[in-house]
């Protein structure tokens, strides 16, 4: 499949949809179906698959090393650490826990799951250890606000910082006030969880975006997809066991949609004007 939409990242370019793992290897599905899932997004090109230890406390993590244990050439893999985890005392041993889970000896990306007052020198530095001993090959954050990738930066080694991974998608563009450009300036990649809206959410449902889908001869979904990755600075990562359901994300990779659809889709939920507390789940 030749894929339109791609992303930058630390000297990798990547499909610009990948997959979420939050409740994946805890139950929602049979293990093997996830798996079968898994395997099916990684023929599909969308070779990015996040995960955290924090998901089913290294469940997740587990179904994942499973699913890509003869695959890992073809997986850009990413974890994320606990932020009372990100310490010197900690880290290293958490992010080696992480890599016996997922059965490999790298990750591709690592993440401070959220900030909870660390000392971001010290996660910079240990961080950028990490790398130096080719056990990740870069590092980001999740959940920093502008204040705090502001912050981020200014300490010895920030500018390396790779990623910033949001809550992003139509019913919520907080970031694109002042946190989304001031990153693409930085040169630091977005990656958007939640692009379809998450829990309790009616995005997939809305008469515009059902319109816009029959229009295209897609699913509502990857119309919310196509619009989370339309700048060409998101990635996006939705999550998903079903293999139907994967299939059909995938079509947002090569969708072209027009301005004046855009503009339709976006009428009940325009750009914000002020900036607005991020919002993190």
């Amino acid at each position: 499949m030749v894929q339109k939409a791609s992303i930058h990242i630390a000297g990798s370019d990547l499909p610009a949809i990948g997959m979420g793992s939050w409740r994946l290897g805890q139950g929602r599905y049979e293990q093997q179906q996830e798996i079968i899932a898994l395997h099916r997004r990684l023929e599909l090109g969308m070779r990015v698959i996040d995960t955290a230890e924090m998901y089913g406390e290294g469940q997740s993590e587990r179904l994942i090393g499973k699913a890509i244990a003869d695959r890992r050439d073809r997986t850009y893999l990413v974890s994320k650490i606990y932020p009372w985890n990100a310490t010197e005392k900690k880290l290293e041993r958490s992010l080696d826990a992480s890599l016996a889970r997922l059965r490999t000896d790298y990750l591709d990306l690592y993440l401070l799951h959220w900030q909870s007052g660390n000392d971001l020198q010290e996660v910079v530095s240990l961080m950028e250890s990490m790398k130096h001993k080719g056990k990740i090959g870069a590092w980001g954050v999740s959940n920093f606000d502008l204040a705090a990738m502001q912050q981020l930066i200014k300490v010895e080694g920030g500018e390396q910082c790779a990623v910033n991974q949001v809550f992003y998608n139509l019913g919520g563009r907080g970031i694109e006030f002042d946190l989304a450009p001031w990153c693409h300036a930085e040169q630091i990649a977005m990656m958007a969880y939640c692009p379809l809206g998450g829990a309790d959410s009616h995005l997939l449902d809305q008469e515009d975006v059902k319109m816009l889908a029959n229009r295209y001869g897609v699913t509502p979904a990857a119309i919310l997809l196509a619009w989370s990755i339309r700048s060409h600075q998101v990635l996006a990562i939705p999550e998903s066991g079903n293999i139907k359901h994967i299939e059909a994300n995938a079509k947002a990779l090569n969708l072209e949609i027009s301005e004046q659809d855009w503009a339709l889709l976006t009428r009940n939920y325009p750009v914000p004007q002020t900036a607005e507390p991020l919002e993190i789940r």
